[in-house]
């Protein structure tokens, strides 16, 4: 079942995690995706559903990636919702390519709308019946009513949806202004900073219990036709291949923002992997190769500076020609400097670039580049696919100290033009890329770090 809106904002994610933990407290099987490059939201269905989320995106992996992802993570005794994003059939164009309305088709999955009934009662049914009736191959099997003023608000709308949409409501939650789930930026305070994530999501719980029906949900989550499966290839198994390249995830509050795929995908390629922490780790492990994700450097920008050990451990082995990999939140981590909340902190100064955080948002949305330059993990002339978001900008930069070596196509990268600092064998980018889509990446990322580990045993049998 998609779980959609007319618009973001609409309470879809509150609903989502309700469902998810009200069912299991049932002692359902559930079984949770996102639809759209996103880390938050999928860090509380994990949580709430008691099993990883999952992402799917069309622009991100491709149609077959996607439906593949969908057949690989889901199980048909489950209850699987995937909480759409933005409204219904908002897309990258008038099209609504990309949409989630679009992810439905590809998956012929029905759809339960979520609406936002502030300040508005007959009217919703006219948007109601307007979605139901653009486009006929979408199945709109409900409606879920939200932030309902009471009782004769909700009978109001029930009865006008219900009469005039021909769409049955299947829920009316009241609104709920208790502060459960603080935002940040454009969503969700991340789980790992919540003061008790999980009093959050049994509170969600409650409300979905409480107020909507459950068991007419189940009933069209369960009549979803049977789904044609694309051709799925066999999950990749690293080959034999002697000692396994190590390499390190930066992986703790400070940088969270990692798509499971992307892990799995360095496993495959035959890298062990070690989770390291620049907040909490004196040093740097001994590694052939580093991976930092996004997350909020910004907001730990304090302990990150001062733990002064793994900073400087940091750059020296970035010196000594460790491949390192990094988005968004590693490429400022990477950064000399860090400007936040009116102070300057210490990074790691391995690319010699200040950056700022400011109030409105420098990147936001989907990205295509064009690899320009010479680098360790992509050939020139290949695109990729990602995304960004960032209120991070470079306030100023040591020219000539690195290469840019990907030509921004769409989104806006690191000066609108160019985006890839490419320092040694450290490659820096605000994009963010799904294993799925660009299949390429993690192999050549093991292939550099089997490199490395070769490097160090020449030196090790010479010392």
């Amino acid at each position: 079942m998609v779980l959609s809106a007319l618009r973001g904002s609409s309470g879809k994610t509150l609903l989502a995690l309700g469902l998810l933990r009200a069912w299991r407290n049932l002692g359902r099987s559930v079984a949770p995706f996102k639809k759209g490059p996103d880390y938050i939201d999928p860090a509380w269905h994990s949580l709430a559903a008691g099993r990883e989320c999952r992402n799917l995106d069309t622009f991100l992996m491709g149609r077959d990636g996607a439906a593949q992802s969908f057949i690989r993570h889901s199980e048909p005794a489950a209850l699987t919702i995937i909480e759409g994003n933005r409204g219904i059939f908002d897309g990258v164009d008038a099209e609504g390519t990309h949409s989630t309305a679009e992810l439905a088709k590809l998956l012929g999955a029905p759809v339960v709308l979520v609406a936002d009934c502030s300040k508005v009662t007959r009217t919703l049914a006219a948007m109601i019946r307007g979605c139901r009736d653009f486009d006929p191959e979408i199945a709109i099997r409900g409606v879920i009513l939200n932030q309902v003023a009471g009782g004769r608000h909700e009978r109001i709308l029930r009865t006008t949806v219900e009469r005039y949409a021909g769409v049955p409501v299947l829920g009316a939650v009241p609104r709920v202004r208790d502060g459960t789930f603080p935002e940040r930026h454009l969503g969700l305070l991340p789980p790992q900073e919540h003061p008790d994530a999980e009093a959050a999501i049994e509170a969600a719980a409650a409300i979905v219990a409480r107020h909507v029906d459950l068991d007419r949900l189940s009933d069209i989550a369960c009549s979803a036709p049977p789904m044609e499966s694309p051709d799925m290839q066999a999950d990749d198994v690293p080959a034999e291949q002697g000692d396994r390249p190590r390499v390190g995830v930066a992986r703790d509050s400070a940088f969270g923002f990692y798509y499971p795929e992307n892990l799995e995908a360095l496993a495959a390629a035959g890298a062990e992997m070690v989770m390291v922490s620049p907040l909490k780790d004196r040093e740097l492990p001994p590694l052939d190769a580093l991976y930092i994700g996004g997350g909020f450097p910004e907001t730990h920008a304090e302990a990150l500076a001062a733990n002064t050990g793994f900073r400087q451990g940091l750059m020296d082995a970035v010196e000594d020609g460790l491949p390192v990999y990094a988005e968004c939140g590693g490429l400022m981590y990477l950064g000399e400097r860090l400007e936040a909340n009116g102070r300057t902190y210490p990074m790691v100064g391995a690319l010699p670039v200040r950056f700022g955080v400011e109030e409105q948002m420098q990147g936001h949305g989907y990205t295509r580049l064009e690899v320009s330059g010479e680098n360790p993990y992509f050939p020139v002339g290949r695109e990729l696919a990602g995304h960004e978001f960032h209120y991070s900008r470079p306030l100023e930069w040591k020219e000539g100290a690195f290469d840019l070596v990907f030509s921004v196509k769409r989104g806006r990268g690191f000066d609108a033009k160019k985006d890839g600092l490419c320092y040694r064998n450290v490659l820096a980018t605000y994009t963010h890329i799904h294993a799925c889509g660009t299949p390429d990446w993690a192999p050549a990322v093991a292939a550099r770090a089997r490199e490395r580990m070769g490097e160090r045993s020449v030196v090790r049998a010479v010392s």
